[in-house]
């Protein structure tokens, strides 16, 4: 492993780390937000559904940022962004303005697709470079920086420290640390040629890529097995963020138990997952990202089963244990195969996100709707019939030889 294959790796898992990590830190203090913004919980809910269209906003405009300015600019972009966004929500709760943070929240919602395309690109990029399969560890860093983040917040908040301070002090220590990375994170696809079949760079070609920066991304729609990744990872996230939604919620209504045994369980399920996604790594090497995932299909989906039929909490915690071990792989998975040919990741990563940013923002209520029904925990049949789609679709996983291109 050369050296700058080596930096890049450590950079980014720093970068995932701390993207998990900002975000969490704040939304851990939602208590603090709602009285610093004197709103209901279900005004705050509705503030929040901005930062879901900024999110969208982002995941459709990112593939066209990439391709056109490349990702180190667009992760710049987005570091920037966040000041300014984590910035407006620090005078919105300092001030009470609840303008400040309906534009904060949107910038950062947007700025979220301008730091996840690129770091996950260039993850892709040192997972091609070393040639074995280490996308998960980076995912399962974001997953401890989000757990850490959480810690951050109950820290201040025991401090008793305002959720101003703590945004601002997040911020600043983020930033710096975002900045003193970029670099290092971000080298290997700085340039990313067009070679010929007999090696060599391809000026002509790779110029004219970057001129037709708007077509390529716009391309990668029309690509039908960009397309089947992107639901492959909407199957991903849904198995990933209904449990965040909605599994204790689930288990304290389902089985009449107290609110601890409901959060033990989510945190069951995140341990699951992220202890999952490094020791994944070696499975995918050994049996391909096809069965890999269709075996993640086949774990959430008798962990779903297991959790909504067994007669007691005891046999529903082994149901919960195979569900986060399923929904552990299927996100790397689909980001890695999308970045098969580094000269098109940018603009197909961005695509397949896009399925990721749907499933959160439609996923949380349409579930609110179904368990208002059915239960919460009949709800997460939901999770089981989409992960029987993600199987069906998890050839288009398989590795992709990249194309020479001949100026």
């Amino acid at each position: 492993m050369s050296n700058e294959v080596r930096a890049a790796r450590w950079s980014l898992l720093v970068q995932f780390a701390l993207f998990g990590l900002i975000m969490s830190s704040w939304l851990s203090r939602m208590p603090s937000i709602r009285e610093a913004l004197d709103v209901n919980a279900a005004q705050l809910g509705g503030l929040m559904v901005v930062g879901g269209l900024g999110s969208l906003a982002g995941a459709l405009t990112i593939g066209v940022i990439v391709a056109r300015f490349g990702s180190r600019t667009a992760l710049l972009g987005g570091t920037i962004g966040n000041v300014l966004g984590f910035g407006a929500i620090a005078f919105a709760t300092a001030s009470g303005d609840v303008r400040f943070f309906i534009a904060g929240a949107f910038v950062n919602g947007f700025c979220g697709a301008l730091v996840n395309v690129p770091i996950n690109t260039n993850a892709a990029e040192v997972e091609r470079r070393i040639d074995k399969a280490i996308l998960p560890h980076f995912h399962a860093c974001f997953s401890i920086g989000a757990a850490l983040g959480a810690l951050v917040g109950a820290a201040f908040a025991t401090m008793q420290v305002s959720i101003t301070a703590q945004i601002l002090v997040v911020l600043a220590a983020v930033t710096l640390t975002r900045l003193a990375l970029l670099r290092p994170a971000t080298a290997l696809t700085l340039h990313v040629p067009i070679m010929t079949e007999t090696g060599s760079v391809s000026v002509a070609a790779t110029r004219r890529r970057h001129r037709g920066a708007v077509a390529q991304a716009l391309g990668a729609w029309r690509e039908p097995r960009t397309l089947l990744l992107g639901v492959v990872l909407l199957a991903a996230s849904l198995a990933e963020g209904s449990a965040t939604n909605w599994l204790s919620l689930a288990v304290v209504d389902g089985f009449a138990t107290v609110e601890a045994a409901g959060a033990l369980a989510y945190g069951t399920f995140v341990g699951a997952m992220t202890v999952f996604r490094f020791l994944g790594s070696p499975l995918i090497d050994r049996f391909g990202r096809v069965a890999v995932l269709r075996v993640s299909g086949i774990a959430i989906f008798t962990g779903v089963l297991v959790f909504v039929f067994s007669p007691s909490l005891a046999t529903a915690w082994i149901g919960v244990l195979l569900w986060g071990c399923g929904a552990a792989l299927g996100n790397p998975i689909a980001i890695s195969a999308a970045s098969d040919d580094p000269a098109h990741a940018g603009p197909r990563v961005a695509v397949v996100t896009s399925f990721s940013t749907v499933s959160a923002l439609a996923a949380p209520p349409l579930l609110g709707l179904l368990a208002s029904e059915v239960g919460a925990r009949n709800a997460m049949l939901v999770v089981a019939a989409v992960a029987v789609v993600s199987f069906s679709v998890a050839a288009q996983a398989r590795r992709q030889p990249v194309p020479a291109l001949v100026d």
